[in-house]
């Protein structure tokens, strides 16, 4: 897990290494983030959702390359939250980056059930913040065990019923 200073320095990696052509931007560190990116890449088009009701937007208009969420997970219900993060998970965006401050109704395990990897821990003034990512080329590794010529389970043919 690495630690960076700020979200801002965080988010910004991000965004450069990902490169997004659409983004959907949650909050005012995501927004500022994603505002500056379009500003230098004519070609991309973001979208903000409302942090006091962001589940209204969905679905979005198409798929997204990267969204950004930050202050929001605060303000939600945390069953507000966790169908923001699905929602943005499931209509395809193939990258999402979190970043929330230290309190009870968000732990490490709600972020891995959701299928997050806690990246770095951050400092916006003195307050504690974990930024969880989530990338969907990298969230279900091939595994030799899972694909049909062991589904079948052939040695056993014969010699066990079940």
């Amino acid at each position: 897990m690495n630690t960076m200073t700020t979200p801002h320095q965080a988010l910004a990696r991000i965004i450069d290494t990902c490169q997004p052509a659409t983004l959907v931007v949650c909050g005012k560190v995501a927004g500022e983030v994603g505002e500056h990116w379009c500003r230098h890449h004519d070609e991309s088009a973001m979208t903000t959702l409302d942090t006091n009701a962001p589940n209204e937007a969905f679905p979005l208009p198409e798929t997204q390359d990267l969204a950004l969420v930050t202050g929001t997970l605060e303000h939600l219900s945390h069953e507000e939250g966790q169908v923001l993060l699905g929602q943005l998970r499931n209509y395809g965006t193939h990258q999402i980056a979190v970043v929330v401050a230290d309190i009870p109704e968000w732990s490490f395990k709600d972020f891995i059930g959701l299928g997050f990897r806690r990246q770095a821990e951050l400092r916006e003034q003195s307050d504690p913040l974990t930024l969880y990512t989530y990338n969907i080329d990298s969230y279900n590794h091939k595994r030799a065990w899972n694909n049909p010529d062991n589904w079948a389970n052939p040695e056993m043919w014969d010699k066990a019923r079940w």
